[in-house]
């Protein structure tokens, strides 16, 4: 097993992280904070994105290295967990949905918890982790995982209601209003309640003596769009700015399609395509990354005060991108850039000034990463790699490409293209130009002088779907 010795180093012309290696006790190993967020694309400050408060994730990013090309594998919460939590990739029959199981996909792979379990940390699942909390977790906890009002149906965590009005209307499928702004403190919604769990466990591991992977997962901004109504107050609804290409891509092909999560709720009879429905929707959003980040503000500073922080990895992670109106289309459940950006940034112990990291990095990396760091042997199953390097030194790529795929769609990202090849129902391929056309609105695939580049884009397909299934 290794250890890392983290030294920081200025140079005049750019900042790095120097790491070194050397035999370690898995006592001495750093713990790990890993937070997980819900639906949250990079929608943040520390993103460049100015109408959304975000105070207390930009603060962490001004001491972390902050990856500005990471995607997830797949665009979908519970598969994309369980990949991110096994370091597996989905293929065709694994990873396919929201409601993936790691215990029934990959049955005999050894989840991120269970790999730190074994070597010596107490493990804890706080909120939202795997998708479904008993997902693993017996092998990947040292305790039974804790979620706030989990019923049978695990859904029923995000649609808890504190607005009598919400359910005065129903839609179709028996749910209620798709936002709501009750006057109640943060504690009200399970988020506060895992919010303050999280902090009384980091208070009772404080004297523990032994490390620990805490890993702790918030709801919001998943839809609906429930939060307290100091967060909605933040923002002035007529000021909010609009996608400005509500319109279907030009050329996409026929499989192409947004998520249909949103007629799960009454719409408060606004219609889907108006004005209207594009700013109450945006509001409920960035009033519920708000909320959130004032969550994951209270958990990180009650990591410091605790004094924790000088021995604590913290990871900030969304388990895939989201759209907000682009292409009229609300949610995730694609491969468009959108859909597959993440958030993700890595705060080191005892290092407090900030870096920005351009290389392509996928979310199964991030499970050998964290190995790399603490010393923890990796297990042999892991298809991602470590980026550690590009901690130390985020000037250096990594990646030529990130693999993400959703149902019959398979699809690459590289620092210039995103394509995506539908092998289904509804056969076609999509490519857009990102230094081009970063709004991905015109698909090229079609054209003749692109021809070179799809052949390309396609046999990195099979060389990835390859990977997949090793």
């Amino acid at each position: 097993m290794y250890r890392l010795l983290i030294l920081m180093v200025f140079f005049s012309s750019c900042r790095t992280y120097q790491i070194s290696k050397k035999e370690p006790l898995v006592k001495s190993s750093p713990n790990v904070l890993f937070i997980m967020v819900d639906d949250l694309r990079p929608e943040l400050g520390c993103y460049g994105a100015s109408q959304v408060i975000s105070p207390n994730i930009d603060k962490l990013a001004s001491k972390a290295v902050l990856f500005n090309k990471a995607y997830c594998n797949v665009p979908v919460c519970g598969a994309s967990r369980a990949s991110i939590l096994t370091g597996i990739l989905p293929t065709l029959n694994r990873f396919v949905q929201y409601d993936a199981l790691a215990e029934k996909d990959v049955p005999k792979a050894k989840t991120l918890p269970q790999q730190f379990k074994e070597a010596g940390y107490k493990t804890f699942s706080i909120g939202k982790v795997f998708h479904s909390k008993h997902d693993s977790e017996q092998k990947s906890w040292s305790e039974p995982a804790w979620r706030k009002y989990q019923e049978e149906e695990d859904e029923l965590n995000y649609r808890l209601s504190l607005d009598p009005k919400t359910l005065n209307h129903l839609s179709k499928r028996g749910r209620g209003s798709i936002v709501e702004s009750p006057d109640v403190d943060d504690w009200q919604y399970p988020d506060g309640q895992t919010a303050l769990k999280t902090m009384k466990k980091l208070e009772i591991l404080k004297d523990s003596g032994e490390p620990f992977f805490l890993a702790c997962g918030f709801v919001r901004p998943h839809m609906p769009f429930y939060a307290p109504k100091k967060y909605w107050n933040l923002y002035n609804r007529d000021s909010i700015e609009l996608a400005d290409n509500i319109f279907r891509p030009k050329d996409a092909p026929k499989a192409l399609h947004g998520s249909g999560e949103l007629k799960n709720y009454y719409l408060n009879g606004m219609k889907r395509n108006s004005e209207e429905f594009h700013r109450v929707m945006k509001h409920g959003y960035l009033a519920s990354v708000s909320y959130t980040d004032k969550l994951i503000g209270d958990v990180l500073s009650k990591l410091e005060d605790l004094n924790l922080d000088k021995n604590t990895i913290i990871v900030l992670w969304g388990d895939h991108g989201w759209h907000l109106g682009e292409h009229n289309f609300w949610g995730k459940h694609n491969t468009m850039n959108l859909s597959l950006k993440v958030p993700l940034m890595i705060k080191l112990p005892n290092i407090n000034k900030g870096n920005t990291s351009n290389a392509i990095v996928e979310s199964v990396d991030l499970y050998p990463t964290l190995c790399e760091l603490t010393g923890v042997k990796p297990p042999e199953t892991l298809q991602g790699k470590s980026f550690v390097k590009n901690i130390s030194n985020p000037k250096l790529s990594f990646r030529e490409y990130a693999y993400s795929r959703f149902l019959d769609g398979d699809a690459i990202t590289t620092k210039e293209y995103s394509f995506t090849e539908y092998t289904g129902k509804k056969p076609g391929m999509m490519l857009y130009n990102l230094k081009i056309d970063p709004e991905e609105n015109e698909n090229i695939a079609n054209k003749p002088e692109n021809k070179e580049v799809v052949k390309q884009m396609l046999e990195l397909i099979k060389l990835a779907k390859k990977r997949a299934i090793e």
